[in-house]
């Protein structure tokens, strides 16, 4: 399991969607100017990312249940 490529790669972008969602946080409570720059567009990126990663921890479970 932990050796396989598919289980890093989803691992790595469940990591990603930590590190985007811990960017928007920060900016949200920062406020100011990045935030009006960046907070929807992080927040939008987040969804994104958090789709894929939720499509790629899906797709490894069942293909580690095939065999």
């Amino acid at each position: 399991m932990a050796n396989d490529p598919l289980f890093w790669v989803a691992a790595a972008a469940s990591f990603a969607v930590l590190i985007i969602l811990l960017i928007g946080i920060g900016g949200f409570a920062k406020g100011g100017e990045f935030n009006r720059k960046y907070g929807n567009k992080l927040m939008q990126l987040r969804i994104a990312a958090q789709f894929l990663a939720v499509v790629l921890i899906v797709l490894f479970a069942w293909l580690s249940t095939r065999g």
